[in-house]
């Protein structure tokens, strides 16, 4: 953990002021001469990104200096933790950040390195907060670092099976309950879709399901797609396609993080958490186009492609959280490349059945710099998802609108008495940036756990 309690008092932390070419010449009349004097040999103009070290007089580092755009204080500093000398720094009250709280949430998502097959290049510099920010932060930092993990991990140590431990790891920290359905025990059940897009692997596909909380709170249900591994099946992706489908599990890595914050939290709901966990792979039983499956609702769906497998894992979980009547249903999803191509890597496609619901999604994003984008449910193109002898399929011919011809899919699956938001989210930083380190990301965890906690805690 990057972030450290800064005790009453504490002289031990050093002052890291951020600034900017508007307030630089304030911040100068604040260090000693020689101080002034070193910036001005070094060029610093307090631009976005740079630093200034400056020593006291027996060359001992006592400030930092860092450039910002004030305007975006959650990648402000989220560079210094691998930058800064090792030691530990608190943000000074002069800086021209008017969020430090989210300034230093950045700190520690900048500090972060996965090391389950490496050691730390560097130990991270350490940012001292107050203890209430410390309390509040923590639990989102952790939260992220095990999405980040969790998609990192490649698929070896990564199958349906670890994804389980994970949610029971879970259950015992929270004291919920948890219980799976495994192999041919989906089928007793009926949850059909699943087995058929799980059966051709040797890891046995399963549904993991975790409730907490009592009895008389609104029921939440947080579904997250599991695919471990998607080599597409028999239609099967090139290799530059199937490259990165280790991260084709971030729903879920997305599901069991929110369910941490929202057991963390205590906040006054429900938990049903479903993480439907298989890997798409090819064998001679392996699903085929052209097969028409009776999922758990009851509906036939025919299978014009097995590499749109993602919703067939979530429709019948979906269906089965319906079941409960939940207050609400939230579910996250690696599902479409083309959310990718109509939004970029950075924001996930929002879909509500509720317009308002969706504005508090929005706004929560907004709130946090954890930006969603809505598009819509454009019913019109269900038709693009037309079975000749099927009640529908799970795509079609046409490459219009995939993300939302995805989305119309779920939908059929959730009441129309049912509130529910679907995030189609990359889950994955295709490149190194302050605060985002290439690899398994964390994208609308910040949001929806703001939107529930309005929700659902009231003042």
């Amino acid at each position: 953990m990057s972030l450290i309690e800064r005790k009453p008092g504490d002289r031990q932390t050093i002052a890291l002021e951020t600034t900017d070419t508007t307030h630089l010449a304030a911040s100068k009349k604040r260090l000693s001469a020689a101080q002034r004097k070193w910036l001005e040999q070094t060029g610093f103009e307090a631009a976005p990104g740079s630093i200034a070290l400056l020593p006291d007089a027996n060359g001992k580092l006592q400030r930092v200096l860092a450039g910002v755009d004030a305007g975006d204080a959650l990648n402000a500093i989220a560079h210094l933790p691998k930058t800064l000398p090792e030691g530990s720094y608190h943000l000074a009250d002069e800086g021209v950040l008017a969020d430090p709280a989210q300034a230093a949430l950045g700190w520690a998502l900048g500090a972060y390195e996965f090391t389950r097959y490496r050691k730390a290049r560097r130990a991270p510099a350490t940012l001292a907060v107050k203890a209430a920010e410390l309390k509040t932060l923590a639990p989102l930092v952790d939260a992220t670092a095990q999405v980040r993990d969790l998609v990192n991990t490649p698929t070896e140590d990564m199958g349906p099976k670890q994804l389980a431990e994970a949610v029971n790891q879970l259950g015992k920290a929270y004291k919920a309950k948890v219980r799976e359905w495994v192999g041919d025990e989906l089928l007793k059940a009926n949850f059909p879709t699943i087995h058929a897009v799980g059966r051709a692997s040797h890891r046995a596909p399963r549904l993991i399901e975790l409730t907490w909380g009592k009895s008389g709170d609104p029921l939440l249900s947080v579904v997250g797609k599991g695919v471990c591994f998607d080599t597409g099946g028999l239609d099967l992706k090139a290799a530059d396609g199937m490259r990165w489908m280790k991260k084709d599990m971030g729903g879920a890595a997305h599901a069991i993080a929110l369910a941490r914050l929202i057991m963390d939290a205590k906040l006054p709901l429900r938990l049903q958490l479903l993480i439907p966990a298989v890997e798409n792979a090819v064998s001679g039983n392996a699903l085929r186009p052209g097969e028409v499956v009776i999922t758990r609702a009851g509906l036939s769906v025919e299978i014009d492609n097995t590499d749109a497998e993602g919703r067939l894992v979530l429709c019948d979980a979906l269906t089965y959280a319906g079941e409960q009547q939940p207050d609400l249903i939230v579910d996250f999803a690696t599902l479409t490349g083309a959310a990718r191509v109509a939004l970029g890597p950075d924001l996930p496609a929002l879909f509500a059945n509720r317009d308002e619901l969706a504005e508090q999604a929005l706004a929560a994003g907004q709130a946090v710099q954890d930006p969603l984008w809505r598009l819509p449910l454009w019913r019109p193109y269900r038709k693009m998802l037309d079975s000749y002898l099927a009640d529908f399929a799970n795509s079609g011919a046409s490459r219009h609108a995939g993300a939302i011809t995805a989305a119309l899919y779920l939908e059929r699956f959730v009441a129309d008495t049912t509130p529910w938001l679907h995030l189609d989210t990359y889950a994955w930083n295709d490149g190194d940036r302050p605060g985002r380190p290439r690899g398994g990301e964390a994208m609308g965890l910040r949001a929806l756990f703001v939107l529930l906690q309005k929700r659902y805690v009231r003042a």
